[in-house]
């Protein structure tokens, strides 16, 4: 990811640039003639900007936005999780460890009280408890997990405005 950070702040951003980009984050799946016309270009000369942005870094990806209550991931919550930091390699063993799991949509190494803070989603209390007993508390060097349960989710974007 890094990588690819690095890269994006190369590419001079334009007006252009940024119609294209807001209008794919509306709708990835525009065809390129509907997004040459939304940025006022040749399909040709929008074709060949979007490829600039993708070898650029930055689009990073195109997705789909899957409703998770549609999909009976129904279990929201945030995690906060403190490490022991008394042996080398934990760090680097939890971060390689959260990256294989599917429960975890983000991990955030953080400032204050805990060091990293997980966005979960999964599909009920059991397999949250599950997600914890097997996996969160087997973690070596994890000091402190603690848990705030998502109530009702008030605003989800993911798009940049640009």
């Amino acid at each position: 990811m890094k990588e690819s950070f690095d890269m994006a702040e190369k590419i001079e951003i334009q007006t252009a640039d940024k119609q294209i980009l807001n209008a794919l984050q509306q709708d990835g799946r525009i065809s390129n003639q509907d997004l040459a016309e939304r940025s006022a270009m040749s399909a040709s000369a929008c074709w060949r900007r979007v490829k600039a942005l993708e070898e650029a870094g930055v689009i990073e990806r195109y997705t789909a936005l899957v409703n998770p209550e549609a999909v009976g991931l129904s279990f929201h919550a945030m995690v906060h999780v403190v490490l022991s930091r008394h042996q080398a390699g934990h760090v680097e063993n939890f971060i390689e460890a959260v990256m294989t799991r599917p429960e975890v949509l983000d991990c955030f190494a953080t400032t204050g009280d805990a060091d990293y803070h997980l966005r979960i989603r999964c599909r009920d209390l059991a397999a949250y408890n599950e997600f914890l007993e097997e996996f969160m508390f087997a973690l070596e060097g994890v000091s402190t997990v603690k848990t705030n349960l998502i109530l009702r989710q008030l605003k989800h974007e993911t798009r940049l405005v640009v």
